[in-house]
């Protein structure tokens, strides 16, 4: 089995039982003690354990190999998990936002959640920010968008557990239940901008674009490193999985034979994938200096580059 799969699921198991574990913990202690902060809570850790096991999904699915279907192999998949990633977040925001409201409208919480809630968090923030860590590292090593989606997500939950604590005390200080709805509302709207991040955040690799825009730069750089080749433009640089697709126009001299043209070609191709790694594959367009065709605006040139 490849290495970087493996990885990902690995860290796909570790969310689905670290995330079962908590939710069970929460659910079941938010319930005995009285505290809707800490069923919520409890709640976003479920929604935690369907992410992890869409990820484990998806790892099966990039790990298959291009053909006729799908020539550029599977990886935008990873893409695609990560989307879903955020409807299940965002569903999980909006149900805990209508309980919250529908609480406080009602006269806020009846009775004092007990100390309970407090111990469970407590062990609560401990162990989410282990499986947050988990995930990001994996996710980052793996250069895997899900697996990041689901790091972040649950190094918000850290943030969350933190503020569902700082509610439950000051319930207790000031004996105001209320604290613990209010909390749970806050919650709610705190999990709802992370499903929008991740949406957006999603939404580059789907559109064929690049988060990190410094790729160009070094794929001119590449460009530059190899005789014969110039003026690099219309560069095109998109992201499947964990790897690049790159296309490219360059110009070399007129008065060369194809042979000496197409040797050319390939010293770019094969110094793009020395300099940069996890490269897909180089596509290369040949013109003679100087050419003034004009030709659809595609692409980024050094010149666009520098200015935007």
């Amino acid at each position: 089995m490849d290495i970087r799969i493996k990885e990902i699921k690995t860290a796909s198991w570790i969310g689905i039982f670290g995330n079962g574990f908590l939710a069970v913990l929460k659910i079941a202690a938010g319930i005995l003690s009285g505290s809707l902060a800490v069923v919520g809570d409890g709640i976003d850790s479920s929604t935690d354990i369907l992410t992890s096991i869409i990820t484990l999904i998806t790892a099966k699915i990039i790990s298959k190999p291009p053909n006729t279907k799908f020539p550029y192999g599977y990886g935008k998949a990873d893409a695609i998990a990560t989307k879903a990633v955020s409807f299940i977040v965002f569903f999980a925001g909006i149900q805990l936002l209508i309980t919250s409201v529908k609480k406080l409208i009602e006269g806020g919480s009846s009775e004092m959640p007990a100390k309970l809630a407090i111990i469970v968090t407590m062990i609560s923030i401990f162990i989410k920010f282990a499986l947050a860590l988990v995930q990001f590292r994996v996710g980052k090593k793996t250069s895997s968008s899900m697996l990041i989606a689901n790091g972040k997500n649950m190094q918000n939950d850290v943030l969350i557990s933190v503020s569902v604590l700082v509610g439950l005390i000051f319930t207790f200080v000031f004996h105001l239940p209320v604290f613990d709805t209010i909390t749970a509302l806050l919650v709610s709207i705190w999990i709802l901008k992370v499903a929008f991040q991740i949406f957006m955040e999603s939404n580059v690799e789907l559109m064929d674009g690049t988060a990190d825009r410094s790729i160009y730069k070094e794929v001119f750089n590449a460009i530059d490193s190899v005789p014969g080749a110039k003026n690099p433009h219309r560069m095109r640089v998109r992201k499947i999985g964990n790897q690049l697709m790159i296309a490219t126009d360059i110009e070399v001299d007129g008065g060369l034979t194809l042979l000496e043209a197409h040797k050319i070609a390939h010293e770019v191709e094969d110094s793009i994938k020395e300099k940069i790694e996890d490269v897909f594959d180089v596509a290369i367009h040949i013109e003679p200096i100087g050419n003034e065709i004009k030709e659809k605006d595609l692409g980024l040139s050094r010149e666009t580059l520098v200015n935007e």
